[in-house]
């Protein structure tokens, strides 16, 4: 038991041994001491970068009043000053100046160094590393080249090193352009290893300028080029943009109401000259209101409000508008153009010819007493045209079904459908389609609607007429259009959905009436989707009908005749007759 308790004690000698560190009055405090456990640069480290920081971590939190110049000593052929931080375990060393090159330094952290409970660093703490040799800073490459022309007006000059560089010393002093003798202001900035230089006013066109780098650029070592670097480069010819097209081009006529007027230019322009002092259009002396736009080459110019019709607008470009170089326009450019006359009928190209067409799905007739004073057609196959004959060729009739087309029927093979007359019939589509776009309300807007969709019992006059609910009916009495004595006056009624004449009855039926000098040709209808003509039979119906899907007059076993003077043109669907007359306006 004695020789258990002798060891015991033993063992608590040696630890309080290890744990204590001497104090400066050699008494003794238990605890942990002060240990340098890392360093940067490492003990014996070589080629080290002159602007290094000298930094040195320890084990636990030290007094910051013991790391001082007395405590953390840097010594190369000399004792080093800086400044010197403590910041968690860590101190460091900052040198006033860099490092010198190809030198051996020395480190020594004393034992005046004591963590918060007056523990002391048991014994200086040295390390030692040595510097590289000096990098020298170059100039690798510019832009503009040396001796390079045609430089652009507006170029920021620029040179790029080999190395990062100390972006105080590049400034207007070390980096200058001059001309002649004359220097050049501008602006000096420094990205990456990229210095650029940026004159205040664009270069001067077909001139030499000199760019020089002085020995006062140096790197992050505080290391300078070794000599002036001088290039020098001629700027190229003063090139003015211009407008090489407009839309509408100039004298253009028929021009949408609701038309963004543009300009194009040959080459991209300062975004900033782009606006409505640049940008104008006028009717008369009178200036239209509106918000101009600039992308890409492209300049536009938005009406606040659709173009007054009929009427002649001047758009110009000013000189203010200029190019990326500061360039302006040689001379204002001007152009003319005239809007549409909202009197003025599409043009029905080869469609004119066609009292029924029946889009992809043919044409029917239930009747025996069906007459098409012209053509009529489909892009389908000569089985979907139903119930007709013409001067060569009769099309599947019965005794029940007969109906006369005056002019020819065209439709795609087989026979009596052919290659040549389908190409008819596609040509036709193709120009019913032009023309059903062309009197549309994003074509041709701004039409009202005098009846809140119901046309009956109204007299108009030539004009734009839109349902505001997407339909227009006749059922309220008979619709009259009174020309007021001019034969070209034209009337256009769009409706979204349908189109319905008529109501339920034997006197269901309603007409279309057409006063003082109004025309059958210069009458069209929009139909978004489809139109059913007097289904009660009888009435007549007066103008071009363009509907997307379809068009039906009367119904089957209905004998009254259904008269339409114009045209029945469905994009899509069929178009139906019961005993039905169309007379094509000449």
């Amino acid at each position: 038991m004695k020789q258990k308790k002798i060891l015991v004690a033993m063992a608590i000698v040696l630890v309080t041994i290890i744990t204590s560190c001497a104090k400066d009055d050699f008494q003794e405090t238990l605890g942990l001491c002060p240990v340098v456990t890392s360093t940067n640069p490492i003990n014996g480290a070589t080629s080290v970068p002159l602007n290094q920081v000298v930094v040195v971590t320890f084990n636990e939190e030290l007094n910051p009043n013991t790391i001082n110049a007395n405590s953390f000593i840097v010594t190369g052929s000399s004792t080093l000053s800086g400044s010197i931080t403590y910041s968690g375990l860590t101190a460091s060393f900052t040198p006033t100046v860099n490092l010198s090159p190809n030198t051996t330094y020395s480190i020594k952290i004393t034992t005046a160094v004591k963590d918060l409970r007056g523990n002391a660093l048991q014994e200086d703490y040295i390390f030692t590393f040595s510097t590289g040799a000096t990098l020298q800073p170059i100039v690798i490459s510019t832009s503009p080249t040396s001796n390079e022309t045609g430089v652009a007006l507006n170029k920021v000059v620029r040179a790029t090193f080999n190395m990062p560089m100390d972006a105080t010393t590049l400034n207007t002093s070390t980096f200058t352009l001059k001309q002649g003798t004359t220097t050049i202001t501008g602006v000096v900035t420094y990205s990456g290893n990229n210095a650029f230089f940026t004159p205040s006013t664009n270069l001067v066109s077909n001139t030499i300028y000199t760019a020089t780098i002085t020995t006062g650029a140096k790197n992050l070592a505080n290391t300078p080029i070794a000599s002036n670097y001088v290039w020098s480069f001629t700027t190229g010819t003063i090139v003015a943009p211009k407008v090489i097209s407009t839309d509408p081009s100039n004298n253009e006529t028929g021009v949408l109401l609701n038309k963004v007027i543009t300009a194009t230019f040959d080459m991209p322009m300062n975004p900033l000259t782009i606006n409505s002092s640049t940008f104008t259009l006028k009717q008369g002396t009178t200036t239209i209101a509106g918000t101009v736009n600039y992308s890409g080459t492209t300049a536009s110019f938005s009406p606040a409000n659709p173009l007054l019709a009929d009427a002649l607008f001047t758009a110009t470009i000013s000189v203010g508008a200029k190019n990326l170089a500061g360039t302006s326009i040689t001379q204002d450019y001007v152009w003319k153009f005239t809007t549409i006359n909202p009197s003025i009928g599409p043009n029905l190209g080869t469609a004119s010819q066609f009292g029924a067409f029946g889009g992809n799905a043919g044409v029917t007739n239930q009747g025996i007493n069906t007459v098409v004073n012209g053509s009529i057609s489909t892009t389908a196959a000569s089985t979907l045209i139903t119930g007709f004959h013409d001067a060569t060729a009769i099309y599947t009739e019965t005794p029940l079904n007969k109906g006369l087309v005056t002019g020819s029927i065209f439709t795609a093979p087989p026979i009596p459908g052919t290659a040549a007359s389908f190409a008819i019939a596609t040509q036709g589509l193709i120009d019913a389609n032009a023309a059903y776009i062309s009197i549309s309300p994003a074509m041709k807007p701004g039409g009202t609607d005098p009846g809140a969709g119901e046309l009956g019992g109204l007299t108009l006059t030539p004009g734009i007429y839109k349902s505001a609910s997407g339909t227009f009916n006749i059922s309220n009495g008979n619709l009259t259009l009174d020309a007021q004595g001019d034969p070209n006056a034209v009337w256009i009624f769009q409706t979204a959905t349908g189109l319905t004449v008529g109501i339920a009855g034997l006197t269901g039926a309603k007409s279309v009436i057409l006063i003082n000098g109004a025309l059958p040709k210069n009458v069209f209808w929009y139909v978004g989707s489809a139109a059913t003509i007097n289904g009660a039979g009888g009435g007549t119906m007066v103008g071009t009908i363009i509907a997307n899907s379809g068009v039906t007059f009367s119904t089957a076993g209905n004998s009254t005749q259904t008269i339409l003077n114009g045209r029945a043109l469905s994009l899509v669907s069929s178009v139906t007759m019961v005993n039905t007359t169309i007379n094509v306006p000449q």
